[in-house]
């Protein structure tokens, strides 16, 4: 399966649990609109989405995979499932203090990390959520270890397609809640329940997936071996690079709980930025980071240990393809973002009001999509070399640069400010992420690959162009009172605008017509994985 091919089953997968989202998140704000359960709700649920990130999808992923494949290509299978058991012992106990600690001092880290500025029912909600919603960090830990075993044995489907379980159970979760007329503080308490089966049925289809692939772990008593100190020695800075970055979330929510709705409004925002980010971003990070981990193996084991070729050229592929589906993506969530936001969530509890400061606020993230997917890009990188320490530096100066940025703009413009921060701090972890690969040697943009990119920026700004010209000779419809009219409108504006985009990446040779040919007659073929 070439690389194209890879990274279009995992977007593939990725981007159908997104659209569910959609789904979910339009439901949501029809109920809930920015009110207060919304805030509760999304504020509550980023915090074990926080340790998730840190333990799961950060730190031990990004430590594990490496290992894990390294361990395949040298010592062979059974040597790789010791290491893999040896690991879960410990990651078993950690999990379980870490769920104990946290139910039993929820009040206190409600009250100084996740929104302190929640006081009365709004805090005794959020504390009451959160303890539901906890174990869910159990179960998608577990569930991260086990897509890393199935992403180094190079089945991908599975891993990227297990969220969709997320969407689907909180969207019956809702429907189920309208249907008996439920308050907002039981649709806040169904969902809250509905996370947590979530990850229950992720972790047991990922259980499944990998005993098919031949991974069956065995119980092992929880101990410091040295393949897991080795682990430990790599994911600690990991460790310190995503709770950096958490602790930047964890800070702009604590500023936005200031302001009633600011909460709701960025995740609302969010969900729609991370759709882009999500298909492109996390597919490549997910597949280029045992991709790497190979080929710099294969590389070490010639009689020179120079780094072959191929490391090269899947950093140039993976570059081409994020940038070839990025920027576009990124110029209409600029150019549009009122019109988004109307057709996507202005029903219910969701007023123009809301569309309005949502819309800004999508406005302000589209800016930094570019930089996002470029992180993505760039840190498997230095992972796949076993450097977790250059991109913990780098993400913690971007933090300095958001945190000082929203505390700045917060005051001004509320939670554009906050968006506004995020994505220039963005841009400069993935400025000095790349200058420092380049700088090392450690990635080479090649002149093929110079000349598309140029030729992308060129075919986004044609885009662009078009999208304007739709804008103003189409105003009328994008406020047509009729959902239909403007959803129709707002629908053939962007399916035009990516046509534009693609006529002209393909004529001028910016998009590699080989490698898609070969991505859609491979994706036809049977998977599998």
């Amino acid at each position: 399966m070439s690389l194209f091919s890879k990274f279009a089953t995992v977007g593939g997968a990725t981007l159908l649990s997104r659209l569910l989202g959609f789904g979910r998140e339009v439901m949501i704000a029809a109920a809930l609109g920015a009110g207060p359960v919304a805030d509760v709700f999304y504020a509550a649920f980023r915090f074990p989405n926080l340790f998730r990130r840190l333990l799961a999808e950060g730190a031990f992923n990004a430590a594990f995979v490496p290992l894990f494949a390294k361990e395949l290509e040298s010592n062979g299978e059974p040597q790789a499932h010791r290491f893999a058991e040896e690991v879960l012992a410990v990651l078993l106990v950690v999990l379980v203090a870490l769920t104990a600690l946290a139910e039993i001092f929820m009040p206190y880290l409600v009250g100084t990390l996740i929104a302190p500025h929640f006081s009365g029912d709004k805090f005794q909600l959020t504390v009451e959520l959160t303890r539901i919603m906890f174990p869910y960090l159990f179960a998608m830990s577990l569930a991260a270890m086990l897509s890393g075993v199935l992403n180094a044995y190079r089945h991908y489907f599975l891993a990227a397609i297990v969220p969709v379980a997320l969407n689907v159970i909180l969207i019956a979760a809702l429907v189920g809640a309208y249907a008996l007329g439920a308050t907002p503080q039981t649709i806040g308490r169904v969902l809250a329940w509905g996370v947590v089966a979530s990850g229950i049925v992720q972790l047991t289809l990922l259980v499944v997936g990998a005993r098919k692939a031949g991974f069956r772990p065995r119980f092992r008593i929880p101990e410091l071996s040295p393949s897991v100190r080795r682990l430990l020695l790599l994911a600690a800075p990991v460790a310190i690079t995503g709770g950096i970055t958490q602790i930047n979330l964890i800070i702009g929510q604590i500023i936005a709980s200031a302001q009633d709705g600011a909460i709701a409004v960025l995740s609302y925002a969010d969900r729609i930025y991370q759709l882009p980010l999500g298909v492109i971003g996390i597919a490549i990070g997910i597949v280029l980071l045992p991709e790497l981990s190979r080929a710099l193996k294969s590389a070490s084991q010639s009689p020179e240990h120079a780094e072959s070729d191929n490391v090269h050229s899947l950093q140039n592929q993976s570059l081409e393809f994020a940038m070839a589906l990025t920027l576009p993506a990124a110029v209409g969530l600029a150019l549009l973002p009122d019109a988004i936001i109307n057709v996507i969530y202005e029903r219910g509890a969701f007023t123009a009001d809301i569309t309005a400061l949502t819309a800004d606020v999508l406005y302000a993230f589209a800016w930094g999509l570019p930089a996002f997917v470029l992180i993505k890009v760039f840190t498997p990188a230095f992972f796949a070399r076993e450097d977790m320490r250059t991109p913990m530096w780098f993400a913690g100066v971007s933090v300095v640069v958001n945190i000082a940025g929203s505390l700045w703009l917060f005051p001004h413009y509320g939670p554009v400010g906050i968006a506004i921060a995020t994505a220039v701090a963005s841009w400069v972890n993935a400025i000095a992420l790349a200058t420092t690969l380049a700088r090392r040697s450690m990635l080479s943009v090649l002149p093929s690959t110079l000349r598309r990119l140029m030729l992308i920026v060129f075919a986004s700004a044609i885009m662009a162009l078009s999208l304007l010209g739709l804008s103003a000779a189409l105003s009328e419809w994008f406020t047509a009172p009729t959902l239909i009219v403007r959803a129709g409108t707002l629908g053939a504006s962007i399916a035009i605008a990516a046509s534009v985009f693609f006529a002209t990446a393909l004529a001028t040779g910016a998009i590699d017509r080989n490698a898609i040919t070969s991505a859609i007659v491979r994706s036809s073929k049977p998977r599998p994985d």
